[in-house]
């Protein structure tokens, strides 16, 4: 593929874009991944409250995937169709709704419950969000713009880590802390579901902010750039062995990032004798520290057109990060691992996301994006659940840091061997 540099106009346009849309969009996913892991937090009183074993909550924080596996594909197909403004609506309002009530589960059959039919309402809202870039952003670009999107991620982690656990220690009507959590977490989804029907276009064509002449130069940019992707009917997009093989170097990424994020609380608060707001204000550095290594990261891959080292190193890092925690005899060592773990997987995103973006483009780009996602995700089932029951079998969560190192380990080592042809 013959690689692009951007003419002086193209770049303020790229720029004026990302500027008006890239904010809202994190402040977008910062809220979904809010409400996704949440329950991590409310663990450190809800299983207890609810009857949860460790098995039972690692299953339901992890089936979470299994609805989003299921539905994740139709719905990028279908707003593909219907545009992304009334689809993201459609699925933040949803969200919003099960995730308010999570506060009114009463053991393990309504959590499991809930969580699936949450997993099947945000089905289709992040394969979407790395769709709706391709609409607007150049490859050329992509890696720092999907970073700056994508950075919701570990800030969610870090501002929710001490927001969550203050509210661990709230009521509302009566309710416990965690119950007041959950409904005071989903407001922010339903109030901008409805915004996003005023904010966010469908496409370059109906952006406002842009002038006719603007538009035009966008439009024909991407239409350029589309006609060199290697593939754009959906069947190649589905069947293509480099979106398969993506979809498993995801798999391991999405199988640490999930298993780390639901279960770092109760790691944490394992580490001694510490009250809950110590444990969320703990909890800050690994995500914080994250959100740096992920924006730094994606503007050097961008700005070096990185090669296969740039998505295999962090993986590998994070590998190691949780190797070393697992057998790490000293909480400061281990917290320190954690942040080790956190640097690789949060770098590793951005430049993840850049590779098959690259090489799609149309109904192969809605499909296969989709398909990448969708089977990524069953690892964020995969990682919850197995340190849940490994730490049901063992008495301890080293043995589950093994087994997210290795998820870690798998991704590196398929990356390597997974450069896009060009």
């Amino acid at each position: 593929m013959t690689e692009t540099t951007l003419s002086a106009q193209e770049r303020a346009i790229v720029t004026r874009a990302a500027r008006r849309l890239i904010p809202f969009m994190a402040l977008l996913y910062f809220i979904s991944f809010l409400d996704r892991v949440n329950v991590g937090f409310a663990a450190l009183t809800m299983n207890k409250d609810i009857g949860l074993s460790a098995s039972a909550y690692g299953f339901g924080a992890g089936i979470f995937f299994i609805g989003y596996f299921l539905f994740e594909v139709p719905s990028n197909l279908i707003m593909r169709r219907v545009g992304a403004r009334i689809w993201i609506a459609r699925i933040m309002i949803s969200w919003g709704i099960l995730s308010a009530a999570t506060a009114f589960v009463t053991g393990p059959v309504s959590f499991w419950i809930v969580r699936f039919l949450l997993g099947i309402a945000e089905a289709g809202f992040f394969p979407g969000m790395i769709l709706y870039l391709t609409f607007w952003f150049p490859k050329e670009v992509r890696g720092r713009v999907t970073a700056g999107f994508l950075i919701a991620v570990p800030l969610s982690s870090a501002i929710g880590a001490p927001l969550s656990t203050f509210l661990l220690d709230t009521n509302i009507l009566g309710l416990a802390g965690w119950q007041s959590m959950f409904l005071i977490e989903a407001i922010p989804a339903l109030l901008l579901g409805v915004a996003v029907l005023f904010l966010l276009p469908n496409g370059p064509q109906d952006a406002k902010f842009l002038n006719d002449a603007e538009r035009r130069t966008l439009t024909d940019l991407l239409a350029r750039e589309q006609a060199e992707a290697p593939h754009s009917s959906l069947r190649a997009g589905l069947s293509s062995p480099a979106v398969w093989r993506y979809a498993f170097v995801y798999l391991g990424l999405v199988a640490g990032l999930y298993g780390f994020s639901f279960w770092a609380p109760q790691m944490i608060k394992a580490m001694g004798t510490l009250s809950n707001i110590e444990v969320g204000l703990l909890s800050i550095g690994p995500f914080a520290l994250g959100a740096l290594a992920m924006r730094y990261w994606g503007r050097r891959s961008d700005r070096d057109r990185g090669g296969p080292l740039y998505l295999v190193a962090p993986a590998l890092l994070g590998a190691f990060g949780f190797f070393a925690a697992a057998f790490s005899t000293t909480p400061a060592v281990t917290l320190a691992m954690f942040v080790v773990a956190a640097l690789g997987i949060y770098a590793a995103l951005p430049v993840f996301w850049g590779r098959p973006a690259a090489m799609l483009t149309g109904a192969a780009a809605a499909g296969g994006i989709a398909l990448i996602n969708s089977i990524g995700n069953l690892g964020g089932y995969i990682g919850p659940f197995a340190v849940g029951w490994l730490h049901d079998q063992t008495g301890g969560y080293a043995a589950g840091m093994v087994a997210l190192g290795a998820g870690l380990l798998m991704a590196g080592l398929l990356a390597f061997e997974g450069r896009p042809r060009r």
